[in-house]
C-alpha cells in the first residue's frame, strides 16, 4: 500500500507534467506569433518599397527572406512542440493533438508562401 507522502509526491509530479504540457502550447503559440511577425515585416517592407519598375527589386528579396524565415519558424515550432509532447504523460491536461499542430503549421506556411508569391506577382 502506498503511503500518503508518496501519493502526494506522485500528484505533484503529475501536476508538473500537466503544467509543462500547457507551457509547451503557450510556447508553440509564441513561435507562431513570431512567424506571423516576420510575415507582417515582409508586408510592411513591401508597402514601404511601393511600386517599382524593377522586377528583381532588392526590397522584394528581403521581404521574401522574411517570409522564408517565418516558414522556418513555423516548422521549428511544430518540431519542438511534438518533441516535448512525446516526452510527457498527460494527466488532467490534454495536449493539443499532433494533427492540429501540423495543420496549423501547414496553414501558416501556406499563408507565408502566399504573401511571398504576391510580393513577386503584384507590381
Amino acid at each position: 500500500m502506498m503511503d500518503t507522502k508518496t501519493k502526494w509526491a506522485e500528484d505533484r509530479t503529475d501536476w508538473a507534467e500537466d503544467r509543462t504540457i500547457l507551457a509547451n502550447e503557450r510556447t508553440f503559440a509564441g513561435w507562431i506569433r513570431t512567424g506571423m511577425a516576420c510575415v507582417a515585416i515582409a508586408m510592411g517592407l513591401s508597402a514601404l518599397i511601393g511600386e517599382s519598375d524593377l522586377w528583381f527589386h532588392p526590397g522584394r528579396i528581403v521581404s521574401s527572406l522574411f517570409c522564408g524565415v517565418a516558414i522556418l519558424i513555423f516548422w521549428t515550432a511544430r518540431k519542438k512542440c511534438l518533441e516535448t509532447v512525446a516526452r510527457l504523460n498527460d494527466h488532467a491536461a490534454k495536449p493539443l493533438p499532433t494533427a492540429m499542430v501540423t495543420l496549423l503549421s501547414t496553414l501558416m506556411t501556406l499563408g507565408a508562401a502566399g504573401v511571398a508569391a504576391l510580393l513577386w506577382v503584384i507590381p
